[in-house]
């Protein structure tokens, strides 16, 4: 979860900061390539962005689109941000994503109350975390999910042939179990990184929704210190993903909570590349 004792610290994510470490990790990784998934950091093809507005049982959500740029039409893929929102480094998340070739869209969970970014720079979650909004309820955010894939859909960039994928970091974790199992034939493949919450003691649970999409894999990411906090958690995922006879990956990283967004103070490249490279070589499997 992120509460204070697993939280990313102080975020560090303006436009300018944000674009100065998107380009040192493209230095830093060029020429560094994941058999059989491409590259890290690099866009493989040009990609276009696009601030679009999805409208939504309870208004217009604000959202940021991007696919490759030219001619064709590739899978789509939803994105649930942290609780942090949309902001400069899901951005950078959208371009690389779509630059390998997907239809990427990610919405601001906070569009009831306010436009993104919600956060501006040097902004510490364990002081500042009561400036955020609060959060929107679960049957809120499925309602949300629908819009979304619907909009995804009607963008004549999306091959609506091909499963679509749905991935999470931290808050968006439970919303990656709930976009999957209420849209069984729709979502191919589903991803948390560092996922709050995705067992609880609830009937409702977010783990739970995986028996109601048993085609789907799942790729879950887990924080070290989220594991320590909770540690039969992995063990409870395993043994649904098992139940379910559903393909699945689930691993404690070494790492805390928050590393893999970048301009986090516990941001951990060499783990976020393991977990991109297992994001991209499961969504070649599943999104056909």
């Amino acid at each position: 979860m992120c509460d204070e004792d697993v939280s990313p610290g102080i975020v560090r994510d303006t436009s300018k900061l944000s674009r100065r470490a998107f380009s040192k990790l493209s230095a830093a990784s060029a020429g560094v390539a994941f058999a059989g998934v491409g590259s890290w950091g690099v866009a493989a093809v040009p990609v276009t962005e696009k601030d679009v507005e999805i409208t939504t049982a309870d208004g217009k959500c604000d959202a940021a689109l991007f696919y490759p740029t030219g001619r064709g039409s590739w899978p789509a893929v939803l994105i649930w941000p942290d609780i942090m929102s949309l902001r400069p480094a899901f951005r950078d998340i959208g371009k690389r994503l779509a630059g390998e070739g997907y239809v990427v869209l990610i919405p601001n969970i906070y569009y009831r109350a306010k436009k993104a970014p919600v956060i501006g720079d040097n902004f510490d979650f364990a002081r500042d975390r009561a400036q955020l909004p609060a959060t929107p309820a679960m049957d809120l955010v499925d309602k949300d999910s629908v819009a979304m894939l619907s909009f995804l859909d009607a963008q004549p960039q999306t091959n609506k042939a091909k499963k679509a994928g749905v991935q999470g970091y931290c808050w968006g974790g439970p919303p990656v179990f709930r976009t999957t199992g209420n849209n069984p034939g729709r979502i191919g493949a589903a991803a948390t990184f560092h996922g709050g919450g995705l067992v609880s003691a609830r009937p409702d649970s977010p783990h739970t929704f995986a028996a109601k999409n048993p085609a789907a894999e799942f790729l879950n990411c887990v924080a070290q210190n989220d594991d320590k906090n909770q540690p039969t958690a992995k063990d409870t995922l395993n043994q649904t993903f098992d139940a379910n006879k559903q393909a699945h990956h689930v691993e404690v990283f070494a790492a805390d909570h928050g590393w893999c967004v970048a301009g986090s103070a516990v941001y951990n490249q060499a783990e976020a590349d393991r977990a991109w490279a297992l994001l991209l070589a499961m969504y070649k499997r599943k999104l056909v």
